[in-house]
């Protein structure tokens, strides 16, 4: 692997990351009420598109920090349906 792999895998880290204080909060809470739902769909959808481009260039960080960030925004997409006051 080159360097730029591993800058690559730490970007993915970091952006995998951005959701888990937000999915741990509202878990928490049982509260999405200040969370868009409009944010959490286009989110799902840049995370799917993205996903798919890392796919077809076969680029290890796009892949593993989509797929991570998809998790994380349908785990949200879920609560706003689960928790809904």
């Amino acid at each position: 692997m080159h360097w730029y792999d591993y800058l690559g895998y730490l970007g993915s880290f970091l952006t995998s990351i951005t959701f888990v204080p937000q999915v741990y909060k509202a878990w928490q809470t049982k509260s999405v009420g200040d969370l868009s739902k409009w944010m959490v769909l286009i989110v799902i959808a840049s995370a799917g598109i993205w996903l798919v481009y890392g796919i077809a260039i076969e680029s290890g960080p796009v892949m593993v920090a989509n797929t991570v960030v998809l998790i994380f925004a349908l785990v949200l997409l879920y609560f706003t349906y689960r928790f809904k006051s």
